[in-house]
């Protein structure tokens, strides 16, 4: 999905299941060639920032944004997370700062403060569990140690934290520990974009959250799936079909300055009652409220009118 900086989907692809990431890079990039864009910043997760894929977007006047995986072990991300400075906060919880280590691309830290507690506390949980485990393990037998070694192995989040000594026992891994406290709260960007600033970079790769948010809307709100055709057109279909509802359900979001949520709840609430009496039939809407009125006013739709219908009374 392509959005712009305010979150409206301006363009949707999709794909069969196993296409490779690098086909519908390069497919994506060729259906946005010919849109007369002032500048397109490619924006990817960690999945997509491989050395084919980042030459390919560079190619043309483009830059991109691409998360970086922090635990890769990459010569690239040990020295940027190695480097001093001084973080400089871009929001309520983000802090960023800038590392220089390649002379074709920047690397940008983001650290954020209240995901740093929430990482402590989750690691804190696991090793306390993983203590637990292990805690009467050298009384056992070295096979009895061997299957419970196997079980732990078999739950990554225990297994992070667990190292065998040299004579088979099982011991917390205080290294990795400290290791991982310095990873918590952070993630790393890289950039080929010499111009934006750390904070734009930062708030740049947020933009994924739109996309998400866009296709969390498309399964969610307006049922995107299951999807009830057997043919690839239909299949295609169906979805721009989608697409054009969450581009409007986003237009309407940007103009009212409310999430689509509320305005659907408030405009739920519209009524219109039938009424009849002697001198016939008459269906009528219930007087608007003041959020009503705003709402209609910003989104430019006309109020109902009071008297939908009337019918007279046969003689």
């Amino acid at each position: 999905m392509a959005v712009t900086r305010n979150g409206i989907p301006v363009r949707v692809w999709c794909w069969p299941g196993d296409t490779a990431d690098s086909k519908l890079i390069r497919q994506v990039k060729d259906d946005m060639r010919d849109w007369t864009l002032a500048k397109i910043v490619w924006v990817a997760d960690r999945g997509f920032a491989s050395a084919g894929n980042r030459r390919f977007l560079r190619s043309g006047d483009h830059h991109y944004i691409l998360g970086e995986k922090l635990r890769s072990g990459s010569a690239e991300a040990d020295a940027a997370l190695s480097r001093q400075g001084r973080y400089q906060d871009v929001g309520e919880n983000m802090r960023v700062k800038e590392v220089r280590i390649s002379d074709t691309e920047r690397f940008v830290i983001c650290h954020k403060p209240e995901a740093a507690e929430r990482d402590r506390h989750m690691r804190e949980q696991l090793v306390a569990q993983l203590t637990d485990l292990i805690e009467e393990s050298d009384k056992l037998s070295d096979f009895k140690r061997g299957e419970l070694r196997g079980k732990i192995a078999d739950k990554p989040g225990l297994n992070r934290y667990l190292r065998t000594t040299p004579a088979g026992k099982l011991r917390i891994d205080q290294a990795r520990i400290k290791t991982e406290e310095n990873l918590d709260g952070k993630y790393l960007l890289r950039t080929s974009d010499p111009r934006l600033s750390a904070e734009d970079i930062a708030l740049g790769y947020k933009q994924l959250l739109e996309v998400e948010r866009g296709w969390r809307d498309l399964k969610q709100v307006i049922d995107l799936r299951p999807v009830y055709h057997r043919k690839e057109e239909r299949i295609r279909a169906h979805v721009i079909l989608c697409w054009l509802a969450l581009l409007l359900i986003r237009i309407a979001e940007t103009t009212a300055g409310t999430t689509w949520t509320r305005i659907a709840d408030e405009l739920d609430l519209l009524t219109l009652g039938t009424f009849t009496g002697p001198a016939g039939t008459f269906r009528q809407t219930a007087e608007l409220t003041k959020t009503q009125r705003d709402l209609l006013a910003k989104l430019k739709i006309p109020p109902p009118k009071k008297i939908i219908e009337a019918t007279p009374a046969t003689r």
